[in-house]
């Protein structure tokens, strides 16, 4: 594991009091007598606030339907690991070693939840101005281009796009079975490509197995 003060210069921000920067970097598995939850909790908000300003502040005519789906495709679990991969995060967290042995330097929400810590802790000391500059930062490095068209492409209309120009043909989903009680039903689907079951994934609703699906699809693809 690296040294956080690497960590303090690529966030061009020095902690005053290094006890919550370690804090911010403690994953609950490292039973230590502090976590990073408290901390992600604050992040979290913090973040909310930050993305939704700037994009109140840079698009001033779209509406607050066109400005929500643009901060939800930034402010979830997804948009948070990339911009704590653009840190390579993972490398300075606190974790246990069974933790460590079972990939969580790199897990998805381990990481996301890291990085709202971090966030939460430059805010708490430096004030919303000095948290709002490294977001900002990150968020504008990560994604070069910041619109609707851009960030909330649904998987499957991703997958479609990749199909086409790679294969020439349009994917196919395919219903599997559905389980559970009518008011918890779950559905399975799969995507077929040339007759072959690329990936399967299980839903609340058929569109959200349809997503999930598509969203292995598009990984197994790009492999």
């Amino acid at each position: 594991m690296n040294d956080y003060h690497e960590l303090e210069e690529k966030i061009a921000y020095t902690f005053k009091d290094k006890q919550l920067i370690i804090e911010a970097l403690t994953h609950k598995s490292d039973k230590k007598p502090y976590n990073n939850e408290r901390l992600e909790f604050l992040g979290d908000a913090v973040l909310d606030l930050i993305v939704g300003e700037y994009l109140f502040t840079k698009f001033p005519h779209s509406d607050e339907g066109i400005l929500s789906k643009i901060r939800a495709s930034l402010v979830n679990e997804d948009g948070f690991t990339l911009l704590a991969r653009k840190l390579d995060l993972g490398s300075y967290i606190y974790l246990s070693l069974a933790e460590e042995n079972n990939n969580g330097r790199d897990k998805p929400s381990l990481l996301s939840n890291a990085f709202e810590a971090v966030i939460g802790a430059v805010y708490l000391e430096a004030g919303l101005g000095t948290a709002k500059e490294i977001a900002i930062k990150l968020l504008e490095a990560c994604h070069p281009k910041i619109d609707l068209d851009t960030l909330s492409k649904d998987y499957k209309t991703a997958l479609q796009e990749l199909t086409q120009a790679t294969h020439g043909v349009t994917p196919q989903y395919e219903m599997l079975g559905s389980s559970g009680p009518d008011h918890r039903k779950e559905f399975e689907i799969a995507v077929i490509l040339n007759g072959t079951t690329v990936a399967k994934a299980k839903g609340k609703s058929k569109k959200e197995a349809q997503q999930k699906a598509a969203k292995l699809a598009l990984k197994e693809l790009k492999r």
